[in-house]
């Protein structure tokens, strides 16, 4: 179980883990909201993508076992369709999304949760006219922080090529298998 506890302003929120975990992974741990790095590192945007996320919980805070990011679309946004070996639980915090997984499609609105294993193909797009966003539980966890920046870097200049997608894709264990969904 997970606590959250106002300290302050509501921008700062201390999430407390109250049960330890199987496998040697710490117990009780506390992190705070926002993280340490400098305000210029948080969000981090890709506009191509209408993506602006947020690192919630680093790997380290579960001891690499998982990791949590915020994400929001915009309108018609999301990400081309992928596989990596980590394990996805997404859900709606607000907004409505369509979701391509193993073939099928889902549409997931505000309170759902879906999981998309390991090496699942999956995509997904924000179908609302707001912004639609999203809390997603990555097992195990992964460097979320370094994988987007650098994944907004390859795409400053708009939407790269399948190729260079998935040369960069190798280097984090993830393929990209065609384009985004259409709303």
């Amino acid at each position: 179980m997970i606590d959250a506890l106002t300290r302050g302003s509501p921008d700062s929120v201390l999430l407390t883990e109250s049960v330890a975990l199987p496998h040697g992974y710490p117990g009780p741990s506390a992190w705070a909201h926002p993280p340490a790095a400098g305000p210029d590192q948080w969000p981090i945007v890709i506009p191509v993508l209408g993506l602006t996320l947020w690192i919630r919980m680093a790997p380290e805070t579960f001891g690499g076992a998982a990791s949590v990011i915020e994400t929001v679309h915009a309108p018609g946004f999301g990400p081309p369709l992928h596989r990596h070996a980590e394990t996805e639980t997404f859900r709606v915090l607000c907004g409505r999304y369509a979701m391509h997984m193993d073939g099928q499609r889902l549409e997931l609105s505000e309170g759902d949760v879906v999981t998309v294993p390991g090496g699942v193909a999956h995509a997904f797009v924000n179908v609302s006219d707001t912004p639609s966003r999203q809390l997603v539980l990555i097992t195990p966890g992964m460097r979320a922080d370094l994988f987007f920046a650098a994944l907004s870097e390859l795409m400053r200049d708009g939407q790269p090529d399948r190729h260079a997608l998935n040369a960069f894709g190798r280097q984090w264990g993830v393929e990209f298998l065609g384009p985004p969904l259409q709303a």
